[in-house]
């Protein structure tokens, strides 16, 4: 093989893996402003229909617990069978085309049926497209992999909240405004269907096979375990926005046709801080993620105790710790998890931290009517428990 040779087949088969990101990238765009666009006014949604903080915070803490939980199944199953394309279109199906179904929504419990079946494709789909990602994003960095992905995902989570505000603010009301999210529901599955003609099987482009030690706690060792601990204790006391919405509603903190574009401006922050704390997580390593957690702590008490002004800014740290949660532990265990087992160990590691996630969830909804100051010191606290456990995990060596 001559030396050109050798220098193209690299930078062909990195260009291959940063063509896949984009493309799974533009799916997750229109599938996001599908979903984020409903989930932006769930909560006042579920308010005008009569439910309750309570009701509130467990539908939505049910439906992350459900959406966390299944994905060990779903990952297992694609690890098992091989049948990657069919359980991810499946999942995709069920995620987006519960969106529009809340037009014909009367009833809360209806909508919370449909919210948490949104959160259920979600589940399926969710270990499949983060193991196929990791194959591309090894040969790219995982950070900036990872991180490139969740910024294309943002824009969708940027423009649907948008698109949903503008709809509020012209009268359309939320039926109409669930309507109309079909047609990027239908965008991202037609983009899917493209991927999978193009890249019937992501794991060729995995770059390298990673150690595993097979008799650790499910086979993935220490670090998983801590990291998964850390994870856990984050996601127990953060703070989901359908409860943020309610209360932005209830308190009058911003004008209700505003919560929409509020919620955009915390998607528009988690992409740019999955981008930014992406690429430091490759040059600088765990300290990045830290610095999200920590940034994510600060933005309850804003939330929940500041004026509209205090507020916006406490939704924006809110989207840095969506960022920290939703791509950099994802990309660190991308880093160290066998590629054969790596859509297992995402599901194992989500289907844990969903659990918290619903433990939280309804403990912080009970506690929204015990007073704030109850709510904000649990939230703050135990996120503030996950960064010395994170840096416990970062310390100890991958097996």
């Amino acid at each position: 093989m001559t030396g050109q040779e050798q220098e193209t087949a690299p930078t062909a088969a990195r260009r291959n893996a940063v063509i896949f990101i984009v493309l799974i990238g533009c799916v997750s765009l229109f599938a996001d402003m599908t979903y984020e666009g409903g989930r932006s006014i769930a909560g006042p949604f579920l308010e005008s229909l009569g439910a309750s903080a309570v009701v509130v915070s467990t539908v939505a803490g049910f439906g992350e617990f459900l959406g966390y939980g299944v994905r060990y199944f779903s990952g297992r199953a694609a690890d098992r069978s091989g049948r990657y394309w069919p359980l991810l279109l499946s999942g995709y199906v069920i995620n987006l085309l519960s969106v529009p179904l809340l037009a014909f929504a009367g009833s809360w419990p209806i909508a919370a049926l449909l919210l948490v079946s949104e959160r259920f494709g979600r589940a399926i789909r969710a270990p499949i497209r983060g193991a196929m990602l990791s194959h591309a994003a090894s040969r790219t960095g995982a950070g900036w992999g990872f991180g490139l992905h969740t910024a294309l995902d943002q824009i969708g989570g940027l423009s649907g909240p948008l698109l949903v505000a503008l709809l509020l603010a012209l009268g359309a009301g939320f039926h109409r405004s669930f309507a109309v999210l079909l047609l990027p529901a239908l965008a991202a599955l037609l983009l899917l269907a493209v991927a999978q003609r193009l890249y019937p099987d992501p794991r060729k482009l995995e770059l390298r096979v990673a150690a595993v030690d097979p008799g650790a706690w499910a086979g993935f060792g220490a670090k998983f375990r801590l990291l998964t601990v850390a994870a856990a204790l984050m996601a127990a006391g953060f703070v989901d926005f359908a409860l943020i919405g309610f209360h932005f509603a209830r308190a009058h903190t911003v004008p209700l046709s505003w919560i929409p574009a509020v919620y955009a401006a915390g998607m528009a922050a988690e992409g740019a801080a999955a981008l930014l704390l992406g690429w430091l997580l490759d040059r600088l390593g765990p300290r990045a993620v830290a610095v999200g957690i920590t940034l994510a702590t600060l933005a309850v008490p804003l939330v929940f105790f500041g004026g509209a002004g205090w507020a916006v800014a406490g939704v924006v740290l809110w989207g840095v710790g969506m960022a920290t949660q939703d791509t950099l532990f994802q990309a660190m265990l991308g880093d160290f998890i066998s590629p054969a087992r790596r859509a297992t160990a995402y599901g194992l590691f989500d289907a844990i931290r969903g659990a918290a996630w619903l433990l939280g969830s309804v403990a912080l909804g009970l506690l929204y009517g015990a007073g704030l100051g109850w709510l904000v010191a649990a939230s703050v606290l135990f996120q503030a428990a996950a960064i010395p456990v994170f840096l416990l995990a970062a310390l100890t060596p991958r097996s």
